[in-house]
């Protein structure tokens, strides 16, 4: 097997790369999101270095953590564990994330592989994305960057959201004000104003970007799912489409919601609100409390995105790009677009499929992270300025 190519050096002080050996990188980004349900993997051929990159996604693969996934939420929900298991397990994310990265690079050789690992516990500044790397750095004989939140964290940062500058490399528009909104296991949104995307002014740009965690979304779906249907998940949101919104559930609901969104921190463990619907599961039928849910979540997240656009340099949104799982519910969707100023669009529109939105982000923070660029923003993670230079290296032997 040839030595990797990595014609990069990192000496303490400075990075050097040798852009005639590696005018364009083939960066992989992974990505296990909070509703534990698979792991989401992005190819990117990337172009230039730093800010200046241009970023375009050659194929994308997402494979279901089957077994997987109930030990690793059950950690996540703080379930006792031995140490061993949890070093298993960590082993084992990791065989399965090479598995997901030899299929989407089909025989080809990756230049740099990031990864996001598990969030299995996050409360700033505590947080954990459990992922063991070096197996995956000599098995697929790529150096990986992991582990892209903690120095964040660990300047006082909330440590999340951590894709706004990722989502600048690939989705920002001179025409349009636009949001990305990720209906994720928790909504989160990046705000990227239309006024800054022409100046060609890196820094009064990105200075001008906004966004933040708004509250839970998916988890509380997918929580709702199991507990009134029996089912992972509610299959393209058909059994909430079939209900009907009721005040009360979707006002209290509301309240709770609001309440998130207006911590000003990064959402994690403990913010499922996964006992909402004990109070009304006797009361109402399970369809109306799905319907009742997604009305309130789509209620909020435009209230808060609304919000903070109205402050912002270009006044409003013009246009919403959605991604994240939560986009195949398709009563969430209706509700929100029904509560939009602005157009509305899957992320497909603007060449990144809903589903690996993050995937590919991860994959764009790792080339940042490589050419030693800070990924967070003080204005959305709260870490004072300026930001640290965030990622942990793994490199084949």
């Amino acid at each position: 097997m040839p030595s990797p190519v990595f014609p990069a050096r990192f000496d303490g002080q400075a990075y050097e790369a040798d852009d005639a050996a590696m005018p364009v990188r083939k960066v992989v980004g992974c990505m296990t999101g909070t509703s534990i349900d698979a792991l989401d993997v992005a190819l990117l051929a990337i172009e230039g270095r730093g800010l200046d990159m241009r970023a375009a996604l050659l194929r994308c693969h997402t494979q279901p953590l089957g077994p997987l996934a109930e030990p690793l939420r059950r950690l996540a929900s703080q379930e006792p564990f031995s140490a061993g298991t949890i070093c298993g397990l960590a082993h084992q994310l990791a065989d399965f994330h090479a598995s997901a990265i030899r299929h989407v690079l089909a025989g080809e050789r990756a230049d740099l592989i990031a990864a996001h690992g598990q969030t299995v516990f996050h409360r700033p500044p505590r947080s954990w994305q459990l992922l063991n790397p070096a197996p995956l750095a000599h098995v697929l004989h790529t150096p990986v960057v992991f582990d892209l939140r903690a120095a964040d964290l660990a300047a006082g940062g909330q440590g999340a959201p951590i894709t706004p500058l990722a989502d600048y490399i690939l989705f920002r528009a001179e025409a349009a004000a636009r949001a990305i909104v990720n209906f994720g296991g928790y909504c989160n949104f990046t705000l990227l104003p239309r006024a800054i995307t022409s100046a060609g002014n890196h820094e009064r740009a990105i200075d001008a970007i906004r966004g933040g965690d708004i509250c839970a979304c998916d988890q509380l779906l997918d929580g709702l799912a199991r507990t009134l249907l029996r089912e992972p998940f509610d299959a393209d949101g058909r059994r909430a489409a079939a209900g009907t919104a009721h005040a009360e559930p979707r006002d209290s609901l509301v309240d709770l919601l609001r309440s998130q969104a207006r911590t000003g921190r990064s959402l994690g463990t403990g913010d499922e609100l996964a006992g909402w619907a004990e109070s009304y599961r006797d009361r109402f039928p399970a369809e109306d409390l799905l319907r009742s849910a997604c009305e309130a979540l789509a209620e909020v997240i435009v209230e808060a995105i609304e919000g903070v656009a109205a402050a912002a340099p270009a006044g409003g949104v013009d246009e919403y790009l959605l991604a994240g799982g939560g986009v195949k519910n398709q009563a969430l969707c209706a509700a929100f677009t029904a509560r939009c100023r602005g157009r509305t669009a899957l992320s497909d529109a603007a060449g990144i499929p809903a589903a690996h939105r993050e995937a590919a982000g991860i994959a764009v923070l790792g080339a940042l992270c490589q050419d030693r660029v800070p990924i967070t923003l003080p204005a959305i993670t709260g870490t004072p300025a300026p930001a640290p230079l965030s990622g942990v290296w793994v490199f084949p032997g």
